[in-house]
């Protein structure tokens, strides 16, 4: 198996654990202390940069959508490193929307990682 299938079945599946599971949970965001997110962008950063580490090609098919997750990951955690209280997330239709994007887009992944 390539190493874009490998990173999609495992990436596919967070990523709609995560976007779902932050849809139904949207109020506890708001109670979120500082080093709780200091520590949550921590992880986001070293997956982000653990994915470009492994696949970080700009290619016109569906591994763009690794290559794009990796930056994302990468940039959301910098961001969360560097102004742990800042605002993170707020409920409104631009977040539910985000939200059902991230979730769409792991269902992709997973399509794509899982298939025959």
């Amino acid at each position: 198996m390539d190493l874009q299938r490998r990173i999609a079945r495992i990436l596919g599946p967070v990523i709609v654990a995560v976007a779902l599971s932050e849809a139904a949970n949207m109020d506890i965001f708001a109670e979120q202390t500082a080093p709780v997110v200091y520590l949550n962008g921590a992880v986001l950063f070293t997956a982000g940069v653990a994915i470009l580490q492994a696949h970080a090609a700009w290619r016109r098919d569906w591994t763009v959508l690794i290559t794009l997750a990796g930056w994302v990951l990468a940039a959301a955690g910098l961001y969360r490193l560097i102004w742990p209280r800042a605002v993170q997330a707020t409920e409104g239709p631009a977040t539910t929307a985000a939200l059902l994007l991230l979730a769409a887009a792991g269902a992709y992944l997973c399509w794509r990682g899982y298939r025959r």
